[in-house]
């Protein structure tokens, strides 16, 4: 009876002791292209349409003079606003090394190209945890 619940214990310490490997490549390519970890994993269908679906969003709030956020810790919206920018990975990186600001403009159709470029950032998230999940084996 003892060895059984030695054998259990060592069989228990083993898989406790194993580490958890993290797929970094997908997750990187996830976040830098939208649909990147799906297209690193060969997902081309569903790559691709992340791609075209997050970029389109991104480039119609570019589009309707939407405004990035800027990353000020003191001013939590205005970070958060900033983090979910960021999410949109290359997109985000360009268009702030463009010199992109289109200043503050009162038109309603800015305010809603500021969130089109929100929505891509927090659409892209969720692409990267969907490209995890196919990578650790979770999900088909």
């Amino acid at each position: 009876m003892s060895s059984a619940r030695n054998k259990m214990a060592q069989e228990l310490a083993t898989e406790q002791s194993q580490t958890i490997k993290i797929p970094l490549a997908p997750i990187i390519a996830a976040w830098l292209i939208p649909g990147g970890g799906h297209l690193w994993q060969r997902r081309w269908g569903r790559g691709a349409l992340l791609l075209l679906s997050i970029a389109t969003l991104f480039v119609a709030g570019v589009a309707m003079q939407g405004r990035l956020f800027k990353l000020a810790p003191a001013n939590l919206v205005e970070t958060l606003g900033f983090l979910s920018d960021l999410c949109s990975g290359l997109l985000f990186i360009a268009l702030k090394f463009t010199g992109y600001d289109p200043g503050e403009l009162g038109a309603p159709m800015a305010d809603y190209g500021t969130k089109f470029i929100l929505v891509a950032g927090l659409l892209n998230v969720l692409c990267i945890l969907d490209a995890y999940d196919i990578a650790i084996g979770k999900k088909n």
